[in-house]
């Protein structure tokens, strides 16, 4: 990597930068896969952020171009790649577009999106809040088990899995955890300072061990980055700087569903006040997940009622 083997410290300068930017700034990685109306409205919502925009490899060609068609030159395309749901491709997405922010960008942040995602703050007001968090990541990862999670979650671990459209194949044969890891879970959506960000990338890189352990996991996007986080050895002081928390507003409902229900206008009334309550200290910033199809007039209301420029 042309970084001395065993300063680490060294190593992760050479992925955040250095020097250090002298501003909060926020660079956007947003895996979409279908919806090009809606992807659009949200790269032009995200300005004057630059975009990492990754496109599934599934979705029809004539989706893809019309989603990338005459993009503003502060987006990035990254490299299309499948993605299934609940895949290690996934997470090698998500890390490509770290990889890809972080060399060209001097963010102080990243955020990861996914294209049915929209901001519900301005991007001056975003800007803001970055000033406040300040090389900490506003995430809800936690050590598993996870009491939200059925059976805590360490069995999406300790078992190998593939995925087969949304179900799971596993081979009941359990397997130790990687030694010195601390198993964790939390969601795929995570807006992460850049010495974590960094960190990802490290891990990824000098830990082949660990991408092949985590490859034959079950939804591998919501346990490796919060694993490699919560390991003092890989992410050190991340405890300390964690903002513990969603800078998402996402309706679960009753319904048995491995995706939240689309947001209407009828949401905005909670949306609005989850919003104003900031609940466990993180900045509400953006919400899911909209379709173009669905409601579109609610994504007038939250640039009307939400986004607003101070």
């Amino acid at each position: 990597m042309g970084s001395r083997p065993n300063d680490r410290t060294a190593v992760l300068r050479d992925h955040a930068g250095d020097p250090a930017p002298a501003a909060p700034g926020l660079a956007c990685v947003v895996l979409a896969h279908a919806d090009p109306v809606h992807a659009r409205r949200l790269v032009a919502a995200l300005d004057p952020f630059p975009v990492f925009l990754h496109c599934d490899a599934r979705a029809p060609d004539v989706t893809c171009a019309e989603m990338t068609r005459d993009l503003p030159e502060r987006v990035t395309l990254l490299p299309r790649r499948r993605t299934p749901w609940g895949s290690w491709a996934a997470v090698e997405a998500e890390v490509e577009g770290y990889r890809a922010a972080l060399a060209a960008t001097p963010a102080s942040h990243v955020a990861l999106l996914t294209g049915s995602d929209y901001p519900v703050a301005s991007s001056a007001a975003i800007t803001g809040h970055l000033t406040h968090l300040a090389g900490r990541s506003v995430t809800d990862t936690r050590p598993l088990p996870l009491p939200q999670w059925r059976g805590g979650g360490l069995w999406r671990l300790r078992y190998r899995f593939r995925t087969w459209g949304k179900r799971m194949l596993v081979l009941p044969v359990p397997r130790r955890l990687p030694a010195g890891v601390v198993p964790a879970g939390g969601s795929q959506l995570k807006i992460l300072a850049r010495d974590d960000a960094a960190a990802v990338l490290h891990t990824v890189d000098t830990r082949p061990d660990l991408v092949r352990f985590w490859r034959r996991t079950w939804i591998p996007d919501e346990t490796f980055v919060p694993s490699v986080l919560s390991t003092p050895g890989m992410a050190p002081g991340f405890a300390d700087r964690q903002v513990r928390g969603t800078a998402w507003f996402i309706r679960w409902d009753d319904t048995p569903r491995k995706s939240p229900p689309w947001l209407t206008r009828a949401d905005l009334p909670l949306l609005e006040e989850i919003r104003a309550a900031a609940p466990g200290g993180a900045p509400v910033l953006f919400a899911r997940k909209f379709s173009s199809t669905v409601d579109p007039a609610v994504l007038d209301e939250i640039d009307r009622r939400l986004r607003r420029e101070e």
